[in-house]
């Protein structure tokens, strides 16, 4: 295609999503799912787009990744807020146990839920005690390059995606580890798995760190990245969700 076409691929990575000269950004996955924009009166919870190009309808999530913590902040203050009596929906303090909230990510969850439990640590939660942090087949970053690291790049492109805390935790000597607000994190890697590495990486730095807390890591043998999404009546997937649930509610 040729390059000087204002309609021509500006940067393509292949199979995530292609940034078109006009400012289009076409998702290449075929089977991704999307979510409309929504407000869910029952929740409460909103999303939306923003336009990004009037002239080319061009619409986006209206907060970029970076702020995506910020935000996961607010939630966790807002969960916080109703264990103190402070919440205003009747049912939601009439049904859920505010003692044993879960909050929980898909696999490219891991950074944000680790940096809301080191945030957790530095700056408190109104009271509440953060037990533990479940990762499932972290997608951390590297100090070597991979398949995502040109994505990642062009999404931060003023950062040193390497040493970044936020998206390589055991980087930079893994310095805020220790800040870890949590005493229990799990940990599951699998055994075909090219992010396997990182996810031993971050379970040996974390031992490393002088966090006062304890840390386990388990390994599924033969199968590849979120093998429990894809395949998740399969026995391993039974059995991993099994050791979710002991983690979460230990025997006495």
């Amino acid at each position: 295609m040729d390059s000087s076409n204002s309609t021509g691929i500006l940067h393509d990575f292949p199979p995530f999503f292609r940034v078109y000269r006009n400012g289009k950004v076409e998702r290449i996955t075929a089977d991704a799912e999307t979510v409309p924009p929504s407000n869910d009166p029952h929740t409460g919870v909103q999303s939306k787009d923003t336009v990004v190009s009037p002239e080319n309808s061009l619409r986006a999530p209206e907060h970029p990744l970076p702020v995506a913590y910020d935000d996961s902040w607010s939630a966790i203050q807002w969960v916080a807020s109703h264990v103190n009596g402070n919440g205003v929906e009747s049912w939601l303090n009439k049904h859920a146990d505010f003692e044993r909230t879960f909050l929980a990510g898909d696999s490219a969850g891991a950074n944000i839920a680790h940096n809301m439990t080191v945030r957790a640590g530095v700056s408190g939660l109104f009271g509440v005690k953060t037990v533990g942090m479940v990762l499932a087949h972290p997608f951390f970053g590297g100090k070597e390059p991979d398949f995502f690291s040109p994505v990642i790049e062009y999404i931060f492109p003023d950062v040193k995606i390497y040493d970044d805390p936020r998206i390589n935790p055991a980087g930079a000597g893994g310095v805020e580890l220790a800040s870890l607000g949590c005493s229990r994190v799990l940990i599951f890697v699998a055994g075909n798995d090219g992010l396997r590495e990182r996810g031993y990486s971050y379970y040996d730095a974390l031992k490393k760190s002088g966090w006062s807390g304890v840390v386990e890591i388990e390994e599924t043998e033969g199968e590849d990245h979120v093998f429990h999404l894809f395949n998740p009546d399969c026995d391993k997937a039974a059995f991993m969700m099994k050791q979710v649930v002991s983690f979460i509610n230990p025997v006495p």
